[in-house]
């Protein structure tokens, strides 16, 4: 990054923005010591467009003489490496010539002079068509076009070019942009109406307290703070709405000018939390001794009546555990007449 080179860039006027853009992530790409050259794919990345879109913005800069590009071959593969950009702000730098098309004059595969580029992408014969085939058979190995003057470079089809839609740059990429997460908007809308509801309560709170609807608030009663701790009574000492209102009402019979803030009120708050635990824990208690009372009142099953129980079990088909009915209880039907030695042995009682 140099910062001369991104300060010249925010100085240049009469671009669109996104020209712009494209202008300043290049000059933001650019080193002192070795220059600009960043891929497509990097330049595309941090502008947020896609790759046909920044190749027109490219273009647009070039004929604006703001920068020249100098394509790359490297000389051991014969690949396209990434495009060396020269800037306007660099010493001994000229725009490129109507018609030409420059190559690094240090690689062995641009020597010679550069024929005239494609319009769209800037390599390849003026003379191909978008969708012809310049002659050659499917079965041909399309060469790079830096070499032979035809052919796509990512060996796609033989006639790269933007109207091409297999070509390299010509399907428009998705957009790279990624938005942040938000939260659902449902999640919001419940948070904006707790809100919404909390003013409300907050406003039936400071009428309760003595504060006409139209009148200044003195200071202990504005900002955040004392809605904090209204909220920490409901929140930590678990009181209600209408409880809260209804304790703030019983503090004005004893104190008939409104509190120096919510503090003044935390031990009202406090002491009434503390009875509604007592009272709901006296409640419980009576709850449960009123259960008790009710097993206690009701009178255990006489001699006969168990007697009787057990014998329709035994008389009957249902299912009869193993050691459910004891001996002394099979003697009591037995006396009574109830069951049958026979039928007992029979259910495996005795």
């Amino acid at each position: 990054m140099s910062h001369d080179a991104t300060n010249w860039a925010i100085k240049q006027r009469g671009l669109k923005p996104t020209a712009k853009i494209v202008l300043w992530h290049l000059c933001d790409r650019f080193n002192p010591d070795y220059g600009c050259f960043p891929s497509q794919a990097r330049l595309a990345h941090d502008c947020e467009i896609s790759r046909a879109t920044l190749n027109r913005h490219l273009d647009g800069l070039e004929e604006g003489k703001l920068i020249r590009r100098i394509r790359v071959i490297d000389p051991r593969t014969g690949q396209q490496r990434p495009t060396r950009y020269i800037l306007g702000f660099e010493p001994g730098f000229t725009p490129r010539g109507p018609g030409q098309i420059e190559g690094d004059p240090a690689n062995p595969f641009e020597a010679g002079d550069a024929q005239t580029p494609c319009p769209d992408l800037r390599h390849g014969s003026l003379a191909e068509k978008s969708h012809s085939d310049n002659g050659l058979s499917p079965a041909t190995d399309p060469n790079p076009c830096l070499i032979s003057e035809h052919g796509s470079v990512s060996q796609i089809c033989a006639n790269p070019c933007l109207k091409n839609d297999d070509s390299r740059v010509s399907n428009c990429d998705t957009n790279p942009v990624r938005k942040p997460l938000s939260k659902p908007v449902k999640e919001e809308e419940d948070a904006q109406a707790r809100e919404i509801e909390f003013d409300r309560f907050f406003g039936e709170l400071l009428g309760a307290l003595g504060f006409a609807a139209d009148a200044t608030l003195p200071t202990w009663w504005q900002g955040e703070a004392p809605r904090l701790n209204v909220r920490r009574w409901c929140d930590d000492l678990g009181l209600s709405e209408d409880r809260i209102i209804e304790v703030a009402t019983e503090t004005r019979s004893d104190h008939p000018n409104p509190p120096d803030g919510p503090k003044a009120l935390d031990r009202f708050m406090e002491r009434a939390a503390r009875r509604d635990a007592q009272a709901a824990a006296e409640s419980a208690r009576g709850k449960t001794a009123k259960r008790s009372r009710k097993r206690e009142a009701a009178p255990h099953p006489s001699p006969d009546e168990l007697a009787a129980f057990y014998a329709a079990k035994v008389n009957s088909e249902e299912y009869l555990p193993n050691g459910m009915i004891s001996a002394a209880m099979c003697a009591a039907m037995l006396e009574r007449g109830l069951v049958t030695a026979e039928r007992l042995r029979q259910r495996g009682v005795r």
